[in-house]
């Protein structure tokens, strides 16, 4: 069996090292094989970004080679995909190169869309990239007062993003003494401050204890030099503006057609492409109504692993994907809960404390075992 991994991100990076795990005597056979294409030779710890964008991680710290943490019998090639042609099982690259498959796994990740917003881009700060976190903490070390506003749309990546920036940004000023000088807001697109009912029943009265002033139903609309208006009718005047923007899938997935705003119509338990038995989509690239998060992409890709090696082998996929996630949540004050979930369960987020914080930031380190499928 050839299978073809596209995107070198969380999902791809782990499902790929699962799979050799599972299928280590049939790979050097040479009756089955694994590919992963990736758009870059690095791979980027993504929830590092949020530590960059308040001072509390270097840039550096976020990087491994990504063939420094795939088993060696995996092929992998810097050569992202430009063409799709699923009807013939094969993919191009940009390199003019062809890859035929048995079964694809794509996992290509998402991007932010603040474009969509006019003057968003211009007028915010956020922290997806690289070079945005930077920016953003050379921002707000500038900063001396005033009206902070973080402001947010959906859908985005990680769920939890919006409440920890708040938190942070809470004890980034009170490390600096400024605290006292600055007005924190929050916006919110529906009529809670978070997407997940009892995680909105959980940080609305976190917010109340620490000040921090909210708006729900306040979906942006265009944001001017110091305020932000909302399709609603309403204004949120700002100093500084921090935005979660919207996401959308990549633009290869919007260019090849395979689904709206870059997000691919998937089977939500056996995460295959709906209308295709040998397409399965990982993490943020599918449409399944479900966090965007490396939680995600890591349960759904051992999930996916069990699945194509017991296909090899015998032809039936026996295991279903059970929108299994797990969230850690900095709080602030040294202190940070979590939210655990699936499809039947609802997130319970638990009192913060200092140990749990401790975990996430040792996770921070733990996740270079995570990506080579050691955890």
């Amino acid at each position: 069996m050839k299978i073809l991994v596209i995107g070198g991100g969380m999902g791809g990076t782990i499902l790929a090292n699962n799979l050799v795990r599972r299928m280590r005597k049939e790979i050097k056979a040479g009756r089955s094989s694994i590919t992963l294409l990736s758009a870059s030779d690095q791979h980027m710890y993504q929830p590092g970004l949020l530590y960059v964008a308040v001072g509390k991680m270097q840039p550096s710290e976020m990087y491994r080679d990504q063939a420094s943490l795939l088993d060696p019998l995996i092929r992998f090639e810097v050569d992202p995909v430009v063409t799709f042609e699923l009807d013939d099982s094969y993919v191009t690259t940009k390199s003019g190169s062809r890859y035929n498959y048995d079964v694809v796994v794509i996992a290509t990740g998402s991007r932010t869309d603040a474009e969509s917003i006019p003057g968003l881009s211009e007028h915010a700060v956020q922290f997806y990239t690289e070079t945005d976190a930077v920016e953003m903490y050379k921002r707000l070390e500038k900063f001396e007062g005033g009206k902070v506003v973080v402001a947010v749309g959906v859908p985005h990546k990680c769920p939890m993003a919006p409440l920890e920036i708040t938190f942070m940004l809470i004890d980034y000023f009170k490390q600096r003494g400024i605290w006292d000088k600055v007005d924190l807001h929050y916006t919110y697109p529906i009529g809670r401050v978070h997407s997940l009912e009892p995680v909105a029943k959980w940080a609305a009265p976190e917010f109340d204890r620490l000040g921090v002033h909210y708006k729900t139903f306040f979906n942006m609309k265009e944001v001017t030099k110091h305020c932000i208006i909302s399709e609603e009718g309403s204004e949120q005047p700002f100093d500084l503006l921090v935005t979660i923007p919207a996401h959308k899938g990549m633009q290869v997935i919007e260019d090849n057609g395979l689904g709206v705003s870059g997000f691919i119509a998937t089977d939500r338990q056996r995460l295959n492409m709906e209308g295709r038995d040998n397409v399965f989509v990982l993490g943020d690239t599918t449409n399944i109504p479900i966090s965007k998060a490396g939680s995600t992409a890591h349960f759904e890709s051992e999930v996916l692993a069990e699945n194509i090696a017991a296909m090899a082998e015998s032809g039936i996929a026996p295991r279903r994907y059970d929108g299994k996630v797990f969230c850690f949540i900095e709080t602030g004050e040294g202190k940070a809960s979590y939210a655990m979930f699936d499809y039947q369960n609802p997130p319970d987020p638990k009192a913060p404390t200092a140990g749990i914080h401790w975990f996430k930031t040792a996770y921070n380190k733990m996740y270079w075992a995570s990506a080579r499928g050691l955890l």
